[in-house]
């Protein structure tokens, strides 16, 4: 049996857990992606109020947005992490085992959000799909499906889908999705807006590097470190790698054998599980209006 990593949940309340991080191998699956045209009219990504990075409450957790996603019908998704809605306690990790909020959950989108209070209300959605959810009515077994398969979508109220705008700040993209992992030294760019830091936009974007995909993990997780580091409220939020391609969404804070290090499941096997158990129709990654620039 190979020794597992300790890690804790980088949100859910804002306190911390112990993950258990197991090995198998899961076979690969179909990802798609579209250009921001596909969808909805969007935003000016310098007035969008709803975008990568912005602040998502559930039932007065928080969390960060990392993509957004649409559909054959051109609804509006934002995704974030399925512990986010998870009921159980912080130590409750493994998304097998672990509740979840019901589907048609109220989240809110926020800005300025912070131990003191949760900001300013931007707009709203539902939740519409959680992989803990979807794991447990299909009875997922694979270990690391179950250890890294951490993604949610919450669909967009039509009354702010004008709100959206699908680039990430600062960074601009994502110009598409990695398929093939990442290599130990490969640069990732990062952007969170955890309440922890009372909505110092300067702390948001993070730069990092990859610490190297484990073969066990059956590229289900990327372990990397960032300046700073990913902290509680930053899950959820989207990684993507130096062309600007979606590598994956924050899920964990290392705390052995790698202190200070995050943990990210990898987007194209949780979009790929979304897309055959979500029962949304053409569910794809919306591309930036905003070319990728890695100005740091």
């Amino acid at each position: 049996m190979k020794a597992r990593p300790t890690t804790v949940r980088s949100a859910r309340r804002l306190t911390g857990a112990l993950a258990v991080l197991a090995s198998a191998v899961l076979g690969t699956a179909m990802i798609t992606s579209a250009p921001a045209s596909a969808a909805p009219q969007w935003a000016p990504a310098g007035e969008a109020a709803i975008h990568p990075g912005v602040q998502m409450y559930t039932e007065g957790a928080q969390c960060t947005s990392n993509f957004v996603f649409t559909d054959a019908a051109s609804n509006v998704y934002v995704g974030y992490a399925a512990h986010c809605a998870g009921t159980g306690a912080a130590t409750d990790t493994d998304g097998c085992l672990s509740d979840s909020l019901p589907l048609g959950t109220r989240v809110s989108f926020n800005e300025g959000g912070s131990l003191l209070s949760e900001g300013t209300r931007v707009g709203g959605g539902t939740l519409v799909y959680s992989s803990w959810a979807a794991m447990d009515e299909v009875g997922t077994t694979d270990p690391n499906t179950c250890a890294y398969n951490d993604f949610a979508l919450v669909q967009v109220d039509a009354a702010d889908t004008g709100k959206v705008n699908p680039s990430i700040p600062l960074w601009g993209g994502p110009t598409g999705i990695d398929t093939d992992g990442t290599t130990a030294g490969e640069r990732v760019y990062s952007y969170g807006n955890s309440s922890l830091r009372f909505g110092v936009e300067l702390l948001s974007p993070k730069t990092g590097i990859s610490l190297g995909d484990a073969a066990d993990d059956g590229g289900w997780s990327h372990p990397l470190y960032t300046l700073t580091p990913g902290v509680p409220g930053d899950s959820g939020s989207a990684f993507v790698d130096r062309d600007g391609e979606a590598i994956g969404t924050l899920s964990t804070l290392g705390l052995a054998p790698l202190p200070a290090s995050n943990n990210i499941g990898d987007l194209a096997r949780e979009l790929a599980f979304a897309q055959q158990h979500s029962g949304i129709d053409g569910l794809r990654l919306v591309e930036g209006t905003e070319p990728f620039s890695p100005v740091l």
